[in-house]
């Protein structure tokens, strides 16, 4: 206890209480929706590089700017007008500036009721366009042959500027799905489709998922609701299988790459070789603790050679492909947390690793590009705080690291590689958004942005940010405590915990409002103390502190939450008596575990999306943390919430999207079954037309019925 005193007071020291001393009240809807519009820091929109240039770009009162990186040298290039004017007669006007991506260094892409435009904005030239089908979807634009792959169903089509679509599959049955993403998008999967370089090739997925089970969601829509099922492959039960075809657009012909047996292995991190000869990918099997990283040959698709393996005995995770040295086509870096962290290996391509390029206890969470030449890398890291995230220069002959981002706080960077330059967005708790421009070397050129702090105005009360031990008493854990707005310490507050706690996920940073959502601070605006926790399990803390949690998700959680309710009991503000908890998706599970598993604790809580029974979850995911139901009986009995029904002493709510396809309303539904079954109240509430979350306008709604129920049942101590 005194250490977590001498810890608190010492960052308090460092840091200073974080408050506002204005009176404005936040409205519900600010809370939900003005973190996106009214009361979202000020920002530049679609600032992005020109390539081949030290120039970049933005909007700016719809009209499209081109400024330089040494100097403040403004020009306007277009205007949506002119675009509009490009567009051919028939077509209807854009309203805004349409989202668009460079092309080139005269020559910008972006679509408009299913047409595809280039144009060369300084020129005010139309270069070409194309009409796709009403119906396609998954589009992917080859910058190199101005070729696009797309979906349509499932199958798979091409199209230029100048051609008429080519149809590349002709599967009719539905259960076979081209050109989309596979393995319900883990391992780092976020497309169906990869170019080769000079775009005369395209790999692209195949799944066959006819053997996985039919998923009957409902659609109400109709007057007689309707079957809308989808393909669930749950934990322990089959999955589907995965193909990579190449299709060479000038021959038509297609081949398969030979990944062989069993077929329900993953096929991952798909990247072409620099000279489009042979394709690499990790290749993971079913039980995902073993993988190779195999290269084959794109013209026959037969293996060319593994290159090399990694093992684990709790999980390999590869998140992402093979990336090729500018200047050297034999050469590559691989990302790998082989040493308990995640960091940058370089590889040859016959396999011999060359060496560790970064080291230490802290986690390399992107690689954002090359200089000009090749001889540096540029990354993203934890290096200073897992809280903060800073950008890194690496000598690749000599491994010399420079740190080049020097405010405190989280940056997010974008380089350029054609000049020496770097465009640097960062926030921290207390600025709320800042955009530079800085040299390779990290030195500031020029400032373009610093937003004024839009809350000013709002009596948020003081947030801190500090650690506690975790449940082995030897791990430290971040915590964000927020009082309520008009804090009073001689009162009794109630608490509310606002959980996640699953890996890939990290709730507490050093960036705006300290990573907290708006409807934090709007509840301890209506008087509640409001606590958030990183326990083990969370992300961007190292291996072991994420894989704590295998094969018995919640146990490690759960004594890591209660560390954070020791916390709270030991404020003299805080009533013991009204501690509530409420997250979402990993989140409602952590939720219902803490209600049902520590009752005389948590008085209400509201779980949203909960999986209750691991056994109804994915395979991919839920076999990765979980193994399978017939591997780990016991594991999964003591995740299953419905085996601890008959300890609900408080008021539970869970809450569903009906057509939820991520956490399938069966979790849910099975639990109110056993809820009636044992005669135990328990709120229910369904979004009929959602799937794994309430957005858009719908929004509010939720977080009203939410702000509600803890108003109902905690606000106000019990008679």
């Amino acid at each position: 206890m005194k250490k977590r005193i001498f810890t608190l007071l010492l960052l308090s020291l460092i840091a200073g209480p974080w408050s506002y001393s204005q009176q404005k009240q936040l409205t519900l809807e600010q809370a939900v929706i003005g973190r996106w519009q009214a009361l979202a820091p000020e920002n530049i929109q679609q600032l992005k590089w020109i390539p081949k240039t030290g120039r970049f770009s933005f909007l700016e009162n719809k009209q499209l700017i081109e400024n330089q990186a040494r100097k403040d040298k403004k020009k306007t290039i277009t205007s949506l007008e002119q675009l509009n004017q490009a567009l051919p007669d028939s077509m209807e006007a854009m309203k805004q500036f349409p989202r668009f991506s460079w092309a080139g260094t005269q020559k910008m892409l972006f679509q408009h009721n299913h047409h595809w435009f280039l144009v060369d904005p300084y020129q005010k030239q139309m270069i070409g366009s194309m009409r796709l089908n009403k119906a396609a979807s998954n589009s992917d634009y080859c910058h190199s042959s101005r070729h696009i792959a797309y979906t349509i169903d499932n199958n798979l089509f091409i199209k230029s500027f100048s051609g008429n679509a080519v149809q590349i599959t002709h599967d009719q049955d539905k259960g076979i799905v081209n050109g989309q993403e596979v393995h319900r998008r883990e391992f780092g999967i976020h497309t169906g489709t990869f170019w080769s370089p000079g775009g005369k090739k395209l790999a692209y997925y195949r799944k066959d998922e006819r053997m996985v089970s039919d998923y009957p969601l409902v659609n109400i829509d109709k007057r007689v609701a309707g079957k809308k099922p989808v393909k669930y492959p749950m934990a322990g039960m089959k999955s589907h299988h995965v193909r990579l075809g190449i299709y060479d657009l000038r021959s038509r012909d297609t081949v398969y790459l030979k990944t062989g047996t069993p077929r329900d292995h993953y096929l991952t991190n798909v990247q072409w070789g620099p000279d489009g000869k042979y394709i690499y990918i990790a290749l993971l099997n079913r039980d995902q603790d073993h993988m190779k990283l195999n290269r084959y040959d794109a013209a026959t698709g037969d293996l060319d050679q593994t290159l090399f393996e990694e093992t684990h005995d709790r999980y390999v995770e590869p998140l992402h492909p093979v990336t090729f040295l500018p200047a050297d086509k034999d050469r590559f870096i691989w990302m790998s947390r082989r040493d308990g962290y995640n960091h940058i290996y370089l590889y040859n391509t016959e396999g011999e690793l060359l060496r560790q390029l970064t080291q230490g206890k802290w986690e390399v969470t992107a690689m954002e590009g090359f200089d000009s030449q090749g001889k540096n890398l540029f990354f993203t890291a934890t290096k200073v705080s897992p809280l903060e995230r800073h950008l890194y220069r690496l000598r690749l002959s000599s491994g010399k690291i420079s740190k080049l981002t020097r405010e405190p706080g989280y940056h997010r960077c974008e380089v350029n590689p054609y000049g020496p330059w770097v465009m640097d967005r960062f926030s921290s708790r207390t600025k709320p958004n800042t955009i530079q421009v800085l040299n390779q070397d990290g030195r500031n050129q020029r400032i373009l942005l610093e937003s004024k702090d839009p809350l000013k105005e709002y009596d948020l009360g003081e947030t801190e940010i500090s650690t506690l031990q975790a449940g082995d008493g030897k791990t430290d854990l971040y915590y964000r405590l927020i009082k309520p707005a008009d804090f009073d310490p001689q009162k009794k507050y109630p608490a509310i915990i606002y959980v996640y706690g699953g890996p890939h996920a990290q709730l507490i940073q050093n960036r705006w409002l300290g990573a907290a959502r708006l409807w934090q601070y709007y509840m301890a605006q209506k008087g509640y103390v409001m606590l958030t926790l990183d326990n083990r399990g969370s992300a961007n803390r190292g291996l072991a502190f994420e894989n704590v949690v295998h094969r018995q998700l919640g146990k490690h959680e759960l004594a890591d939450q209660m560390k954070g309710v020791d916390l709270l009991k030991d404020l003299d503000y805080v009533d013991a008596s009204r501690i509530g908890v409420h997250g979402w998706s990993y989140g409602g599970f952590m939720t219902a575990s803490m209600m049902l598993k520590k009752p005389d604790v948590f008085q209400v809580g509201v779980a949203g999306g909960p999986v209750i029974d691991w056994k109804y979850y994915e395979v991919m995911y839920g076999e990765r943390y979980m193994d399978s139901p017939q591997d780990n009986p016991e594991g999964y009995r003591n995740a299953n919430l419905k085996n601890f029904v008959s300890n609900l002493e408080g008021d539970l709510m869970l809450i569903q999207g009906y057509i939820d396809d991520v956490v399938v309303p069966q979790h849910s539904l099975s639990f109110i079954h056993e809820s009636v079954k044992q005669n135990v109240q328990v709120d229910y509430s369904i979004y009929p037309r959602h799937q794994h979350n309430v957005r858009g306008k719908d929004r509010v709604h939720l977080m009203r019925k939410i702000t509600q129920y803890f108003d109902d049942h905690l606000k106000h101590p019990k008679p």
